[in-house]
């Protein structure tokens, strides 16, 4: 399972850049089910995200819960304070550039590039989870779609299954493809309720220029509890078809 850069020239890694339709869509899930399936191949698989906005009281420490569900997952043994695979970590759970100007900090582009470098540079494969949808800023110069761009994965676009999806997808997939890059799969993460579900993902699956990797249906009170446990991601991971 390696997949070529995006990058010309650069040596091919396995691994995939984990995009979505808008926030909440189950981007964590799908990042620990795709980590679950890396590990049946490669021994070390580490998860990366370059900035969180949200952090609670977890077992007695502040921490954020899609980076403790991907930390329980991977093996690839990170520090006590994940700010190797996650090196901006902010409190409060809105908009990181917004978060981030609000408390002078300064999104630094550079070091979230050399986070990610370091940690693939010791990883068989990396899973990078990004951040809300594929065009969020993390301040005027430099959004999410360029990080993408700039590591070179494949990326996953997982689609929340509710009212609009359609059009959110198409334009994701659209801009994915105005920078150049290689669209691996999609998958339809079933978020609640909707009406006219399989129609949906029927339209999809002709619409989209990628294969549709699985559907993941509404997860039972068992598996949806977040932070996501090993068990949920190995969940979802048994819908996935790589």
């Amino acid at each position: 399972m390696v997949f070529k850069s995006n990058n010309p020239g650069e040596l091919s890694k396995a691994g995939f850049f984990v995009t979505g339709t808008d926030t909440e869509v189950g981007k964590t899930l799908i990042s620990g089910a795709l980590i679950t399936h890396l590990k049946k191949q490669h021994a070390m698989v580490a998860a990366f995200k370059p900035v969180v906005a949200g952090m609670d009281l977890i077992a007695g420490k502040m921490c954020n819960e899609d980076i403790l569900a991907l930390s329980r997952v991977m093996t690839y043994k990170a520090r006590e304070d994940n700010l190797d695979i996650c090196p901006y970590q902010l409190a409060t759970p809105a908009a990181p550039h917004l978060v981030a100007k609000a408390s002078g900090i300064h999104l630094d582009y550079s070091v979230m590039l050399n986070a990610f470098n370091a940690i693939r540079d010791k990883s068989d494969a990396i899973v990078v989870e990004g951040v809300g949808g594929f065009k969020v800023p993390f301040h005027d110069d430099k959004t999410s779609a360029d990080f993408a761009q700039d590591i070179g994965l494949p990326i996953v676009l997982v689609v929340g299954m509710r009212l609009g999806c359609i059009n959110h997808a198409l334009l994701t997939v659209e801009a994915i493809q105005a920078r150049g890059l290689r669209l691996a799969g999609w998958v339809a993460n079933t978020v609640g309720p909707m009406t006219l579900l399989q129609e949906n993902i029927a339209t999809l699956e002709h619409l989209i220029p990628a294969p549709l990797m699985g559907v993941i249906p509404e997860l039972s009170k068992e598996f949806a509890q977040v932070p996501y446990n090993i068990s949920a991601m190995e969940k979802a991971a048994s819908y996935l078809k790589i």
